[in-house]
């Protein structure tokens, strides 16, 4: 089995995101719980392959050689998880709540590399 780390992505100027303002505020919090039970069906569902549940992020900033500044980004949130494949990996997050019921635009998933030199235990 490998781990694939996925990025939950969405920007806050996305049409999805503009939609979701528009709403009324009972009309969100319905969406809103509605897509929290949907995300913990979905890690039901996924229980044996999520290796970390992960979640939400917050701010960002950014550490380079000039020093640590603020900074924005489109990731919204993140999970490991295991699979056979990159291929099955990403099939896990197919029709995913972050898109389907919350104003998230995709999932990012990219396989975790071994660290050169490193041993794997």
């Amino acid at each position: 089995m490998k781990n694939f780390l996925a990025i939950y992505m969405g920007s806050g100027n996305s049409s999805a995101r503009a939609e979701w303002d528009r709403l009324s505020a009972a009309e969100r919090q319905k969406r809103e719980t509605a897509g929290i039970g949907a995300w913990h069906d979905w890690m039901a569902t996924h229980q044996r392959s999520v290796v970390v549940p992960g979640g939400p992020l917050g701010k960002t900033k950014r550490a380079a050689p000039g020093g640590v500044t603020d900074t924005r980004n489109a990731m919204a949130g993140f999970t490991l998880v295991q699979a056979e494949s990159h291929e099955a990996a990403a099939r896990m997050f197919e029709k995913h709540p972050h898109f389907t019921l919350f104003p998230g635009e995709s999932v990012e998933i990219m396989e975790v590399l071994p660290i050169p030199g490193q041993p794997q235990g």
